[in-house]
């Protein structure tokens, strides 16, 4: 083993652990998708974003955004999808849209669980919000000082 090798190694965060609380099952995170989901169909802004990429039967999405949950909460590797992608043909989707999406998360979450365990999945949408936002909105030449001055 190299110096290098060491030095990544004791840098590297530790993974995350499965949260192992009373009440998080896939159920309890299949609730919280289907009434998330259900206020996001509602609002205003997020409403018609959803229903022009979602058309007809929501279940599939459900399901799927139920196995991306299990997969963060639960590191039970249901998740087979890639996000980026599926985010970056949104050409109508801004960055104030993801903070509408994570009151609704929060307020969501705040009903179904109890507090310790409702920042858990608040701190990682937080984190999963943040990741699509650099992935849809960052970009080198408008973070990039302006070059003579």
């Amino acid at each position: 083993m190299t110096s290098k090798s060491v030095l990544l190694g004791s840098v590297r965060p530790a993974p995350e652990q499965p949260l192992a609380r009373p009440g998080v099952d896939r159920a309890s995170i299949g609730a919280l998708v289907r009434k998330f989901y259900s206020r996001v169909r509602k609002d205003e802004r997020l409403g018609p974003i959803f229903a022009r990429e979602i058309v007809g039967d929501w279940e599939p999405h459900l399901e799927k955004m139920t196995d991306f949950w299990c997969s963060v909460i639960l590191k039970s590797g249901d998740y087979q999808g890639r996000p980026v992608p599926a985010h970056l043909k949104l050409e109508d989707v801004t960055e104030v849209d993801f903070e509408i999406w994570l009151a609704l998360f929060r307020e969501t979450a705040a009903e179904l669980f109890a507090p310790e365990t409702a920042a858990v999945f608040v701190e990682r949408a937080e984190r999963i919000a943040a990741s699509l936002k650099l992935a849809m909105f960052f970009r080198l030449d408008r973070a990039a000082p302006a070059r003579g001055r």
